[in-house]
């Protein structure tokens, strides 16, 4: 049952439970965030999304503060902006600016910086660019970069929620704090998967993918959403492409595709065999020579279609075997079975998956 609530003057309905983000959301305002992530229990700990919500003193989180009936939330005012302009100025004081005043991306996404330019950061506070532990990680995929570390917390709290492995956490105190590992372990001795969803959920780059170039070429980088071929999950991917080669893959956004966004570390970093030198790209065909030759596709399943039946002819049809793989969809496995069973009239059918 829905309840009425007052968005920016405008009556507007919401569910018993939800925060004041989620509704402003479905209603197209926008609120900025930097420690919210949907997956994740609600921070409220980078304060960037603090709203007014009648009869109370003080701002208030709207990634966490829950609607009631009747109450009025105001998402834009002078406080508000003022706000916004102190924090994202005390942001910017510990982190490595360029000409223009706002953090340097290294090639990366930056919340942080798309934030300030659309905010400003009238007040221009003294740099104090903390010292933070920055030794290089021996891992071969994820590299953390302290300089734009803003300790919103989201990959450690990603590592502990949604992959429960909680192989990073928080070290430190104060501007000393940074992100670390148990006794200050290479993440090859931790219990972490490599999943690289510490990278997907940073907001600025802190967390960052070793094997992605740190500056990109000229031309557009181009996303194509794809399904991930390693198992058969189904998970959706974006592959980065830029100049016609894959640079990267990231995840969709959480909420929208069957893996809410998640990735393992083959679906996240094992993408070098698309363009490697020895990949096939056209069917091979041994001639009476004994040797491989290319071929088409037709003359390749003429091929194969002739030799199964000619094992048919000699053996019987139980001499036949069928095995089907898991990076198949459920489809394709259905037609492989079909195949065994209907047009070469065995059972002796398997799936990868089964075993």
């Amino acid at each position: 049952m829905s309840i009425q609530i007052t968005l920016d003057g405008r009556t507007v309905a919401a569910l018993p439970g939800e925060t004041v983000l989620q509704v402003a959301q479905r209603e197209g305002v926008s609120i900025p965030t930097l420690c919210h992530d949907p997956r994740l229990d609600p921070a409220a700990a980078c304060r960037t999304c603090l709203v007014e919500v009648s009869g109370q003193r003080r701002l208030q989180p709207a990634c966490a503060w829950k609607v009631s009936p009747g109450v009025a939330v105001t998402t834009q005012s002078e406080t508000i902006t003022r706000h916004r302009q102190v924090l994202l100025s005390m942001y910017l004081a510990d982190h490595e600016l360029d000409e223009e005043g706002l953090p340097i991306t290294r090639g990366r996404t930056n919340d942080l910086r798309e934030m300030a330019k659309t905010y400003g950061t009238p007040i221009r506070l003294e740099p104090s660019h903390p010292p933070r532990d920055s030794r290089e990680d021996v891992n071969p995929y994820i590299g953390y970069d302290p300089a734009t570390c803003i300790l919103c917390a989201r990959c450690t709290r990603y590592c502990d929620e949604v992959e429960a492995v909680s192989a990073i956490t928080l070290k430190g105190r104060g501007s000393a704090t940074t992100i670390s590992t148990v006794a200050e372990l290479s993440l090859l001795d931790t219990t972490c998967e490599l999943c690289g969803g510490c990278i997907d959920t940073c907001p600025t780059g802190a967390m960052y993918e070793k094997k992605a170039p740190r500056a990109q070429g000229a031309s557009p980088l181009e996303k194509v959403r794809s399904t991930c071929n390693f198992c058969g999950v189904g998970c959706q991917l974006d592959l980065n492409v830029q100049d016609g080669r894959i640079i990267k893959v990231t995840s969709p956004p959480a909420g929208t595709t069957v893996n809410d966004g998640n990735l393992c570390v083959k679906g996240r970093f094992a993408y070098d065999f698309v363009h490697h030198d020895e990949r096939l790209k056209t069917p091979l065909i041994r001639r009476q020579d004994g040797q491989l030759h290319p071929c088409s596709w037709d003359e390749a399943l003429d091929a194969a279609a002739r030799g199964l039946l000619r094992v048919k002819e000699r053996h019987g049809a139980d001499s036949l075997g069928f095995v089907s793989s898991s990076r198949c969809t459920g489809e394709e496995n259905y037609l492989v079975q079909k195949l065994s069973r209907a047009a070469f009239g065995t059972n002796n059918c398997h799936q990868c998956a089964a075993t």
